[in-house]
């Protein structure tokens, strides 16, 4: 793999304790069915200042609106206006919305519209995937950019004056049912799957509501035994997300991105003896076993204990770096900048230490 040599080489090192920390339920995992859902429509902006679309789509949208209104023009009539804009708006609909309750809006211009600024978003409904509609949107647009030009070509902009918001610019017309009150369970799905958390979680919720009150479908759900009542499901499940899980220990990753020269290394990783030569430098890792006697009135046995080394010599300025014991990824990641070697040659040195079996990781480009 080849980087250049100018991009900022930034190392994240997670020296993270080995005893994981407590996490409550409800930060690791989420109760299956209750998500949000994305709507979107399509209509216009009216009342700019002259900085509206010039499209046939644009014209015709406005067209479709007149006649309704009982103002019909001829087929292939064009408006010339420079007011108008034609825009995706597109929102959430948050879990347990009900009818009547506004959310928050995005709108964006989908033709060559130069700004949003000062328009006003006509009636729009908001459909769903399944291509109901589930709100009504409506309103000012507040927006951030700003697009000024002058009459000799010269043009500034800030920000995106294209896109704008409308702050509860939308009623919620029909609800989406969650399946939340249905059957004897709730299903817990665990954000990032792991054997230890499931099972770390299934214990917790047991030896707090009784054995057998959940038990685990795999490694990323967890089934709980719920009651039927809304009113005591809902108190049910706000002590269950409140109580705190070990959370399993990652998997041991180093993560390149071939695109910034940043590379991540987790807190699991080792690295076995070897040696690798890269250019100019050589890494050399070894382990020597050595006998530690116990104090002569003492009542210790004798032990052998395991002592690693590393060394890494640049040929070029001959910069040796020694390390007595306890080898990590981060001692060859230190020694590798200190010799001023590139961003390159680092991830040389991994990939070659993955190929060997040395790293003892995943390794993962982005």
């Amino acid at each position: 793999m080849k980087l250049n040599k100018t991009i900022i080489f930034g190392i994240l090192l997670f020296v993270a304790s080995f005893n994981s920390y407590a996490e409550r339920i409800k930060d690791i995992a989420n109760v299956a069915g209750v998500r949000g859902n994305q709507l979107i429509g399509y209509g216009l902006v009216v009342g700019l200042n002259g900085t509206g679309d010039k499209t046939a789509y644009a014209d015709q949208s406005l067209l479709s609106m007149l006649s309704k209104f009982g103002i019909n023009l001829p087929p292939g009539t064009k408006s010339g206006s420079k007011n108008i804009a034609a825009v995706a708006i597109h929102t959430d609909l948050p879990a347990f919305a009900k009818t009547g309750q506004k959310i928050d809006v995005t709108v964006s211009s989908l033709g060559n519209a130069k700004s949003l600024r000062g328009g006003t978003l006509l009636l729009t409904p908001l459909k769903g995937v399944d291509g109901n509609i589930y709100a009504l949107a409506q309103g000012s647009l507040i927006v951030g950019g700003l697009d000024a030009s002058g009459a000799d070509g010269s043009r500034i902009t800030v920000n995106v004056p294209s896109v704008g918001r409308i702050p509860s610019g939308a009623i919620v017309e029909k609800t989406v049912n969650t399946g939340f009150d249905l059957g004897n369970t709730i299903t817990l799905n665990i954000k990032s799957a792991d054997f230890t958390t499931a099972t770390n979680m299934v214990n917790a919720i047991n030896s707090k509501f009784g054995k057998g009150t959940a038990y685990a479908l795999d490694a990323e759900s967890v089934e709980v035994m719920a009651p039927r009542l809304p009113n005591q499901r809902v108190s049910f499940l706000s002590m269950i997300e409140n109580i705190e899980v070990k959370s399993g220990e990652a998997m041991a990753r180093v993560i390149i991105n071939s695109r910034t020269g940043t590379v991540v290394i987790s807190s699991n990783v080792k690295v076995s003896p070897a040696a690798v030569t890269h250019g100019s430098l050589v890494v050399e890792i070894s382990e020597n076993q050595a006998v530690a006697q116990p104090n002569p009135f003492g009542a210790g046995a004798t032990a052998v204990t395991d002592n690693s080394e590393l060394s890494i010599l640049n040929k070029g300025d001959g910069h040796m770096f020694k390390f007595p014991q306890g080898i990590t990824l981060d001692d060859i990641v230190q020694a590798v900048n200190k010799v001023g070697a590139a961003p390159g040659d680092l991830v040389a040195i991994l990939e070659a230490l993955k190929q060997s079996g040395a790293l003892k990781a995943e390794l993962m480009v982005i």
